[in-house]
């Protein structure tokens, strides 16, 4: 693939000790079915929503989460988990570009939806960098029809095409970006960008999106860099995958999967 490591890497010991490291290949026939895993229940206010930021890296949609009013609970939590902010992973083509796989399957781009558990920690910060302390939900995207809802953002786009611009960006409901099915898997892992701290309940959505093809073109516009620096398209933004090491991935819904090979 020859993929240049982005900055964001090349000070960063990129094989940390950590044994719960994200983002991971979920083997469908590996994970264990656990019927105690309730329904995930998500309650976004659009309200909170505030801006777009172009960090280098991404762009990240932030949200006001001083009070509990964008918030998700239930699934594999024991308490509510505000929501802080939403940003997506790609590449350059369609081919790859998810951080986490299927059966090593890759998805064109996975959206992450990243919230703290506020009832243990004082703050974002805080809740980053320990046990439980962060759930993100993440999404996959795959080339289909048109999203409407999705093209709300990827109209923003062009006013945070460079690094470190900021847009507002108000009243949008991240919940429109889910899909139907309320399948996942979950596993205990770390963010996938530094500082890498293992502190992130996993929800990874069985079922993908779907966005056509110029919506993701429109991620690719954005670039890595700041005004009057040489252009580096923004592309390829995801992490390498990592190993399971000795965790179990759960999921919410049964599969027979070595039954139906047999059949």
């Amino acid at each position: 693939m020859g993929v240049r490591v982005h900055p964001l890497w090349e000070s960063v010991d990129l094989v940390p000790r950590g044994d719960r490291q994200s983002p991971i290949n979920i083997r469908w026939r590996d994970s264990v079915y656990d019927p105690c895993l309730k329904p995930l229940t998500i309650s976004y206010d659009p309200t909170t929503c505030l801006h777009i930021w172009n960090n280098g890296y991404s762009f990240l949609v932030e949200f006001e989460d001083s009070t509990d009013k964008s918030v998700i609970r239930g699934g594999p939590l024991e308490h509510n988990y505000r929501l802080k902010q939403f940003h997506f992973h790609w590449g350059a083509i369609n081919t790859w570009g998810s951080e986490h796989t299927v059966d090593s399957k890759c998805y064109p781009a996975e959206l992450h939806l990243v919230h703290w558990n506020a009832v243990k920690f004082e703050s974002f910060e805080d809740a980053t960098l320990m046990e439980n302390g962060l759930a993100v939900i993440g999404v996959f995207l795959k080339l289909g029809k048109h999203h409407k809802e999705l093209q709300k953002l990827v109209d923003v786009l062009p006013s945070v095409k460079h690094k470190n611009t900021v847009v507002e960006f108000g009243s949008f409901d991240p919940s429109c970006l889910m899909p139907t099915c309320p399948d996942y898997w979950t596993y205990s892992g770390s963010l996938t960008t530094p500082p890498l701290s293992e502190s992130v309940t996993w929800i990874i959505k069985k079922q993908a999106i779907e966005v056509d093809d110029d919506q993701l073109e429109q991620f690719r516009t954005l670039l890595f860099t700041s005004e009057g620096e040489k252009e580096k398209r923004m592309v390829d933004n995801f992490r390498p995958l990592q190993p399971l090491m000795n965790r179990t991935v759960r999921s919410s819904f049964p599969h027979d999967y070595v039954l139906n090979i047999q059949v």
